[in-house]
């Protein structure tokens, strides 16, 4: 295969024969002389005139017409292979999950991403991975969300973060991550593919599978679980661990049982607390790790569209806009320049043409996160807007220090949101301009946010470094962005569960935490990952470490 890159107005790409037309000329060859091509990469560059920037494939080879097949049969053939690839080799990958299995049982805690793939990766090396998930599957998970949007009561063990398919499943389906180094990217996408996502998850640079779509997708991979020798336990709670020796051997369950395995992998995701309350509990070695903390920014997305397109003659063929924005900030207006004072302000889980959800765990919280379907076509956009928070930041308010004095900050939080939206789950709002301008709103702006929206002093919840930090931010991103600070604008609090604020410790070669080996510590829930590609790649390592292990035993 022959490489190269070439940029395509979005008229260009909707047209097959102009796609051809540039990929010739970028070759120097004439259009009937090219020889069969694919689009590998794509993205859309909005810096002038958007483009989309794509990477191509071409065969290498010569089309000789005299043989078995003429040349348009045999250039069909290979456009026919091409087009399949990606189908084919996830395939392949599949078909490893279907031969016997050893002795070697892999308890997982959590049928996340990094769950998922880490039992889908245990199948592969003949393990059995038993699988231990708190919430409801997927198809029962969905009835106790729309429950919650319509009671406002909270199901602690089924919600928007809880239950198959984590916390991802009903928040987008973002596949973009830059932990290229932590594995095989491209190994993820694929079976994603291959279990019923939409094979442009392979060629789009941020790619996006839909949260109308991932439903089906996670059951899909319970199947091929299931059927190649897995075993799942859904409404079962840990509540402890099997420990003998030094070594964890299992775990207790709510109702009391004990399950055993060979080897724990421990992937609850970032909102699991009572997880981490079980590890101050016992003395287990735990860390406080920075998190990020602000609110949801929700824009008219055909304002977003006019605004990265250029005005508003852009292009109907091009998809709803979205934005990457970043910015360092200095906190109280320090003048002094110093680093302690310096906070990164951060655009988080953009999601174009989507919806504001509720996304607390328990009661007496109010947390917001965004999602879209896959046609990204509501009409909003928004994007979570955080500032970076450490352990310094809260000196002045948590006089001691501990591995949970930023969890326990995160919740004083929520719990202030909570509040200040009539102790329910109705979303704290406020309109961007009034938020800058340190002053209550008299009136809202419409909002897709699944619940109401009450009118609140946002910049009186949140904590005064936060809100210092966010109207620095917001007027950088509007430098960045004009018209980013609009009238139409509205901020929706509060964005608080971007990662987990507490680590659980692994050594770096075995992957194991250093009290307790035989569990591997794993994904956001243990602060080794941020999103569902990068869990499912800490997922797949914690596997392959414990086959490792194994094999030398």
């Amino acid at each position: 295969m022959k490489q190269l890159q070439i940029d395509l107005i979005p008229e260009e790409y909707a047209s097959p024969s102009s796609v051809r037309r540039a990929v010739a000329q970028a070759m120097g060859v004439r259009e009937d002389e090219l020889e069969p091509f694919r689009i590998t990469r794509r993205s859309i560059d909005c810096r002038r005139r958007p483009l989309y920037h794509c990477t191509v494939e071409v065969e290498s080879g010569k089309w000789h017409p005299e043989g078995e097949l003429n040349t348009l049969e045999k250039k069909k053939n290979v456009v026919k292979k091409v087009e399949n690839d990606a189908k084919q080799t996830a395939a392949a990958d599949l078909s490893t999950f279907h031969f016997p299995l050893s002795t070697k049982q892999v308890l997982i805690v959590g049928a996340g991403p990094a769950g998922l793939f880490a039992a889908l990766r245990a199948l592969q090396l003949g393990m059995k991975p038993i699988i231990v998930e708190r919430g409801k599957p997927v198809e029962e998970r969905k009835k106790d969300i729309v429950s919650l949007v319509r009671t406002k009561e909270v199901n602690p063990d089924s919600n928007w973060c809880f239950g198959e398919g984590g916390a991802g499943t009903y928040s987008d389906g973002k596949l973009y991550t830059r932990s290229t180094k932590r594995g095989d990217v491209s190994q993820v996408l694929r079976l994603f593919v291959e279990h019923g996502a939409d094979p442009d998850i392979m060629v789009d640079v941020h790619a996006h599978i839909g949260t109308d779509r991932l439903p089906a997708i996670i059951a899909s991979m319970r199947k091929t679980i299931t059927e190649a020798g897995g075993e799942y336990h859904f409404n079962t709670r840990v509540t402890d661990l099997i420990v003998k020796d030094g070594r964890v051997c299992g775990v207790v369950t709510a109702a009391g049982d004990e399950i055993e395995a060979d080897a724990v992998i421990l992937a609850t995701g970032h909102s699991a607390r009572d997880i981490y309350e079980l590890f101050t509990r016992r003395g287990w070695l735990l860390e406080a790790k920075p998190f990020a903390l602000g609110v949801r920014v929700e824009h008219p997305q055909e304002l977003i569209n006019e605004i990265q397109y250029h005005g508003k003659n852009y292009s109907k063929l091009l998809p709803p806009a979205t934005y990457s924005l970043t910015t360092q900030v200095y906190s109280n207006n320090q003048t002094t320049r110093q680093s302690s004072n310096q906070h990164g302000v951060f655009s988080f889980c953009m999601c174009p043409g989507g919806v504001i959800v509720p996304a607390a765990t328990a009661g007496g919280q109010q947390v917001v996160n965004g999602m879209s379907n896959a046609a990204r076509n509501s009409g909003f956009a928004n994007s979570g807007i955080a500032v970076t928070v450490g352990s310094e930041d809260i000196s002045s308010i948590s006089r001691e220090s501990s591995p949970t004095s930023l969890l326990d900050f995160q919740k004083s939080v929520e719990r202030r949101a909570f509040e200040a939206a009539g102790n329910t789950i109705d979303a704290p709002s406020q309109r961007l301009v009034d938020f800058l301008r340190r002053k209550p709103s008299s009136r809202l702006n419409k909002s897709n946010y699944m619940g109401h929206c009450v009118s609140a002093p946002l910049h009186e919840i949140l904590p005064d470094f936060v809100v210092d930090c966010l109207i620095q931010g917001f007027k950088d991103f509007d430098r960045k962005m004009r018209g980013f600070i609009t009238e139409e604008a509205s901020l929706l609090a509060v964005e608080s569960r971007t990662s987990s604020p507490v680590r659980i410790p692994r050594d770096k070669e075995t992957l194991q935490h250093p009290q307790l080996q035989g569990l591997y510590p794993c994904g956001e829930g243990a602060g080794y990952a941020g999103g569902i590609v990068s869990s499912a790649l800490d997922g797949i390592r914690c596997v392959e470490a414990i086959g490792m292990l194994h094999s030398r035993q």
